[in-house]
């Protein structure tokens, strides 16, 4: 009897961290979301990717991992200092990792490069918040390839 309370004791706790997860993205999507992946390492090419919801809040996009269960965002870029140097589809490594028709931001800021990918409907409103920071920020620096 033993084995099966430890089995679903197990079943319940793994029930549990999905429905967790579940209620998370619920919570991040509530307030509107964009479905994105962000590379973060570049140690082998093509790979690294993550996929994501990001949020618009104020001057911020705001990153959240998909398969996690933090509350705060991985990763926040400022649109006061964020410029796309250019754009580019998806390698064929890369497709595996997200679908073909998405397209992958060479994203610059203070700190880093950073490269965003994006489904191309989605690429419009992207630029329209990056276009609409106030003066003085980093404009769009776009190099068409």
């Amino acid at each position: 009897m033993r084995i099966f309370e430890g089995i679903g004791i197990g079943v319940l706790i793994v029930l549990a961290l999905l429905g967790l997860l579940f209620v998370r993205r619920w919570i991040i999507a509530r307030s509107g979301s964009i479905e994105l992946s962000l590379r973060l390492t570049t140690v082998v090419e093509g790979r690294g990717w993550s996929s994501g919801l990001g949020r618009f809040v104020g001057d911020e996009l705001r990153w959240y991992r998909l398969f996690s269960l933090a509350l705060r965002p991985r990763e926040t870029l400022s649109r006061r200092s964020l410029a796309v140097d250019g754009r580019r589809h998806p390698t064929p490594t890369e497709r595996l990792a997200m679908p073909a028709d998405w397209i992958i931001l060479r994203c610059t800021s203070q700190r880093e490069t950073v490269e965003i990918a994006m489904a191309e409907t989605t690429l419009a409103g992207f630029l329209s918040w990056i276009e609409a920071a106030p003066p003085g920020a980093v404009s769009i620096g776009f190099a068409a390839r």
